[in-house]
């Protein structure tokens, strides 16, 4: 692990009648975002006991990495999309791991 690395986790809650709206939607972010240069992790997760939050877990080499991906075509249509299918807006924090 690189100490310079940065660390997100991002939230989302779906609305129970848009769940597999946007289940559809946020897989579809894994494939390009994968292949994007400084992307190390890139992880979906779906909370057990709670079904309509949905994380991603994601390391990138860099915040300018990161920066790039938030400005990908695919990510700011899916962005666009998503915050009409979602119950609050999206919970999307970055962090720098101490120890």
């Amino acid at each position: 692990m690189d100490a310079m690395s940065v660390h997100v986790v991002a939230h989302f809650n779906a609305r129970p009648e848009t769940l597999e709206a946007v289940r559809k939607l946020v897989t579809g972010f894994i494939e390009p975002t994968r292949k994007e240069a400084g992307c190390i992790t890139y992880v979906l997760a779906q909370n057990d006991a709670n079904p309509l939050e949905l994380t991603f877990i994601e390391e990138w080499e860099s915040n300018a990495a990161l920066d790039a991906h938030l400005q990908t075509p695919h990510l700011k249509q899916g962005a666009a999309q998503l915050a009409g299918l979602l119950a609050q807006p999206g919970d999307i924090r970055r962090y720098t791991l101490i120890g």
